[in-house]
């Protein structure tokens, strides 16, 4: 028995890691131009630190040529800094108002969050939402998620009252239909108590796995709710949500866009499509505003 338990816990970090790769943050201290209004973790759920570059700026006024608000849904162990220091000033720059959300918080682990159960981070991104739209005196906003934020974010479309509240929602690598981590999930049946530990520890993690309860109450008679826009953009290379084509939907108003089918050499994996890609970044741009979309190529960015 202490052997198994011995290989259970040399197992746990490991799958820990590989599911949480989303958006492991760049510094554990941002930079003076992104630097938070207060230390993460005590910030209260489903807020986001002021970022004195033009992103989470709750004065902002939506535009004419860009009317809704973004909000920005970070990954599994990312926070609403790190990981959009490339994607937010990209719009900010294209005239978007932005803002993003921490959500998923664990009691004493700053910085690295979407742990929490799926269904309560679903509910801590409605809270932030309605509260984006009071201060922009906007109906609706446009969600980008990438990986469990891509997810998670149509758990509030279906069960979080999203679907009236959400023009278009942009997933980068998002783990739709969950993932299989290329077979390393299955092991946990090996190990006795591995599976129950995580649950109960990182309940975010295993919400992620292929068939959990979420995913299969998720996506149980549909992919998608009427009158929402979706986009996914993947890649091949993705090591994190395998097989990479699980993130894709299926429904009347879907586009699956492959990453390597608008440019053949991009190299992008599971965080780098989400944080500094700017094909990715481009094509995103293209999902926000179509009606004004060009062309995405290697060039882009």
């Amino acid at each position: 028995m202490k052997l198994r338990w011995s290989r259970t816990l040399t197992l746990l970090p490991a799958l820990a890691l590989a599911l949480g790769f989303a958006t492991v943050p760049a510094s554990a201290h941002p930079s003076p131009a992104t630097a938070p209004a207060g230390d993460a973790s005590r910030r209260p759920y489903g807020t986001a630190p002021a970022v004195r570059s033009g992103w989470n700026d709750f004065s902002c006024k939506p535009s004419t040529a860009h009317p809704r608000p973004v909000v920005l849904v970070h990954g599994t162990l990312g926070n609403s800094v790190d990981n959009w220091l490339g994607l937010a000033p990209y719009l900010v720059a294209r005239g978007y108002c932005v803002f993003s959300l921490d959500y998923g918080q664990l009691p004493g682990v700053p910085l690295f969050h979407g742990l929490g159960p799926v269904d309560a981070s679903a509910g801590q991104l409605a809270t932030y939402v309605d509260r984006v739209l009071a201060a922009t005196g906007t109906d609706k906003v446009d969600l980008v998620g990438h990986s469990q934020g891509g997810m998670m974010a149509r758990v509030y479309l279906k069960f979080h009252g999203g679907a009236d509240k959400v023009n278009t929602l942009v997933g980068l690598a998002p783990d739709n239909h969950g993932t299989d981590l290329d077979g390393l999930t299955r092991l946990l049946d090996h190990f006795p108590g591995a599976k129950q530990y995580l649950s109960k520890a990182t309940p975010g993690l295993t919400d992620q796995i292929v068939g959990s309860d979420v995913l299969n109450r998720l996506n149980a008679g549909g992919d998608t709710v009427p009158g929402v826009h979706y986009t996914v953009i993947a890649t091949k290379y993705d090591e994190v949500v395998t097989p990479y084509r699980s993130g894709y939907l299926d429904g009347p108003d879907v586009r699956n866009v492959l990453l390597q089918d608008l440019c053949a050499v991009d190299l992008s994996e599971h965080v780098a499509i989400g944080t500094v890609d700017p094909v990715a970044f481009h094509e995103t741009a293209n999902a926000l505003d179509p009606a004004h979309a060009t062309r995405t190529t290697c060039l882009n960015g």
